[in-house]
């Protein structure tokens, strides 16, 4: 725990201008970022009588170890570069609000030759048209299939609409009117993107000139005695208003607005969002964050603003955007809102009529939230805490690990040998701070030898990083005699066989990431290393670390037999409570490793056993493979080819003509398959399958999968 005065900027040293502000921890990790109108006032309060401060404001300030800033010239600016920055370096400290889904939309693609209505998820498209966010995809669907009667738009897929047009039938949509079919070509592409167009109006809110024009349609068609188009228009009619009624009428104006309502405690606040469209409710969402330090209202409806509005523009931000409290000051985000918009934008908080009976529901719903939120959460943050307590007692630690590191190897009989990583913080996962390893120091089944080196490996790169910074000049020196780092080119890029989450090799420290904060890899040391297994895997753990110099990170294993933690130097394992939930989070832990390991070495077992003679082949890539195997029918084709005929294979020169067939050439024939009931041999001719494709056979004759235990 840091003291503030330590870091302390000194007198005369802070500008007394708009600026955005940066504290750090003792890694170098940006843990809160703030704007300021005079940095000078606003960081002064950071370093008065720790007794004084909130208690998250001082836990922020005894973590951080230094603080810098950047002076703007205006307030707009700051306020831009302070969401930027809690994009880029996403601070421990800093007002994150949460969302446990993703909100759909009813999202038409006008940027496609046929134009397709559908629900989409996820960040924004260039070209598409949104609708929402809604609170649940099916209202989305009920929505568009009362409109599909009087919009046949395109609905399927980019699959389904290839399939109709090369048979030259359409789906069922077609056929019952819900789809204008351009698949099977009914509706030229002008006229079904007019069609689009036509959909996207209503949905906007102007519904009124398509109700006048289909009841004029209507008329017409009944005055010519035309009683069965006259009907359909009916019904047409009456769908457009069923589908009008699921968004009642809330501002008579036909108000384009978004409501925002905060509700808050000492801990939390919960925030819901109306979006009104045309003077009808189009969609909702909402977010819970933790109250981080001493925040205003005001603050809290910003940082919304921020969330909602930092990566939209134009219509996405409504001319009208109503708040319960305005940030002070609030002429900058104002300024910010309109900049997002192209034209003016008015934030204010409604007094009455409508839009303040529309803001009171808003906030009813924002303490709903809030309420539900704190039901859900209660019981998880007190078992968290609870757990981690049990763990630091059971162990003897100093303080609960808040970040704990659990190892697993895993492999089939002694091949495809291969280690996890996964990360737990605060008690919760980090996905995105897991690895993986490929041992490959030697060959062969040896638990213990593959933890140790997997250990030395990952606390290796940790103290490369530490003597990179600056952190631990002595980090050199602490390194065994003749444990240099391995390392591998790929691509140009310094590598150890690890790989992340994502299946990408991990740079070494060298070229990790820069000192801006931004996530480092194996940069961070746990305060609980915990390997799955018993003595021996613990014992060779904790053997890497003191052969680095290691000191300060507590080792533990879990066996699987009897669920007990075993500790290095100990004869005896230490035994948790079966209700104890340190038990229980440490069984997660392992289980969680044990999960990502296994996918990792049954991704890498699959890939082998995939492997053709082409892939031996250098600078030949899956498109040219299948193009080869599409041209021939089979590899044994492809072998009996000749050079000149293989090069008649389109994107197959002649110097890689010669280098697959020498390839081929060395590739030794897989043994025939034999009948064991008749003695026969069986035809081995290779199936027309795409080389390295699931379907290919690994050798002709070997058994279809290895039996053994996967560990």
């Amino acid at each position: 725990m840091a003291d503030p005065s330590s870091y302390r900027p000194k007198p005369g040293q802070i500008p007394d201008s708009p600026g955005v502000y940066r504290f750090r921890d003792e890694h170098r990790r940006v843990i809160y970022v703030g704007k300021a109108k005079s940095l000078r006032q606003r960081l002064a309060n950071y370093f008065q009588d720790l007794a004084g401060l909130h208690p998250r404001t001082r836990t922020m300030v005894t973590t951080a170890a230094s603080v810098e800033w950047t002076v703007v010239s205006t307030e707009v600016e700051a306020l831009q570069l302070e969401y930027s920055w809690i994009k880029e370096y996403d601070p421990r400290f800093n007002v994150k609000y949460r969302d446990d889904k993703s909100y759909p939309s009813l999202a038409v693609t006008m940027n496609e030759e046929f134009p397709r209505v559908q629900v989409m998820r996820g960040p924004k498209k260039k070209g598409v048209r949104y609708f929402g966010p809604y609170a649940h995809a099916w209202a989305i669907r009920d929505t568009v299939d009362l409109l599909l009667r009087v919009f046949p738009v395109r609905t399927c897929s980019a699959g389904v609409f290839k399939n109709a047009s090369r048979t030259g039938r359409p789906c069922l949509l077609g056929y019952i009117g819900k789809c204008s079919a351009p698949c099977v070509g009914r509706i030229s592409a002008d006229d079904h993107w007019e069609l689009a167009d036509e959909f996207c109006d209503f949905m906007a809110g102007r519904t009124g000139t398509h109700l006048r024009r289909l009841e004029k349609e209507m008329t017409e068609a009944a005055e010519e005695m035309e009683y069965e188009r006259a009907a359909r228009l009916r019904d047409d009619i009456e769908a457009l208003k069923k589908a009008m009624e699921k968004n009642a009428v809330v501002l008579a104006d036909a108000t384009d607005a978004d409501l925002i309502a905060v509700a808050e405690d000492e801990l939390e606040a919960a925030v819901q969002i109306f979006h009104v469209r045309g003077g009808r409710v189009r969609g909702q969402r909402g977010w819970v964050t933790d109250k981080v330090e001493e925040i205003t209202t005001g603050a809290l409806v910003e940082h919304a603003l921020q969330q909602l509005y930092g990566e939209e523009t134009g219509d996405a931000v409504p001319k009208e955007v109503l708040v319960p409290a305005l940030p002070d000051p609030v002429e900058p985000v104002q300024e910010w809102l309109t900049g997002r918009r192209g034209s003016g934008v008015s934030l204010r908080i409604p007094q009455r009529g409508d839009k303040r009976a529309l803001m009171e529901t808003v906030e009813r719903n924002a303490q709903q939230a809030l309420v539900l939120h704190k039901t859900k959460r209660a019981s998880d943050l007190t078992t968290r805490s609870r757990a981690l307590e049990e763990i630091a007692e059971a162990l003897d630690l100093d303080s609960a690990p808040l970040r704990i590191e659990c190892y697993d190897i895993s492999h089939l009989q002694g091949d495809d040998v291969v280690a996890s990583m996964v990360v737990f913080e605060d008690g919760l996962s980090r996905k995105s701070e897991y690895r993986r390893f490929q041992i490959k120091g030697f060959e062969g089944q040896d638990d213990v030898r593959s933890m140790h080196e997997v250990i030395t490996r990952r606390f290796r790169r940790y103290l490369a990083e530490k003597e990179r910074t600056g952190e631990w000049t002595d980090a050199e020196s602490a390194l065994p005699e003749g444990t240099e780092t391995e390392v591998t080119e790929t691509e140009g890029t310094e590598t150890d066989g690890t790989t992340l989450a994502n299946g990408k090799e991990a740079p070494l420290a060298t070229s990790l990431k820069d000192d801006e904060g931004r996530p480092k890899r194996f940069a961070y040391p746990p305060q609980l290393v915990v390997v799955d297994g018993g003595q021996p895997q613990v014992a060779a753990a904790r053997r890497a670390l003191d052969e680095l110099g290691i000191d300060d990170i507590a080792v533990c294993g879990l066996a699987k037999r009897l669920e007990e933690v075993w500790l290095p130097h100990d004869d005896d394992p230490v035994v948790l409570p079966r209700t104890s939930e340190g038990l229980y989070l440490l069984q997660r832990v392992r289980d969680e490793a044990h999960r990502f390991a296994i996918t990792y070495q049954r991704t890498k077992r699959a890939k082998r056993l995939r492997s053709g003679p082409l892939d031996d082949v250098p600078g030949l890539g899956e498109t040219r493979k299948q193009a080869l195997i599409k041209h021939f029918g089979s590899v044994k084709k492809l072998r009996a080819a000749t050079v000149d005929q293989i090069c008649e294979v389109p994107g197959i020169g002649r110097k890689t003509a010669e280098t697959i067939a020498a390839a081929l050439a060395r590739a030794a024939r897989p043994a025939p398959a034999v009948n064991t009931a008749t003695g026969e041999i069986i035809d081995d001719e290779e199936p027309e399958t795409t080389a390295g494709s699931p379907g290919d056979p690994v050798t002709a004759g070997a058994p279809e999968e290895r039996r053994g235990q996967e560990t």
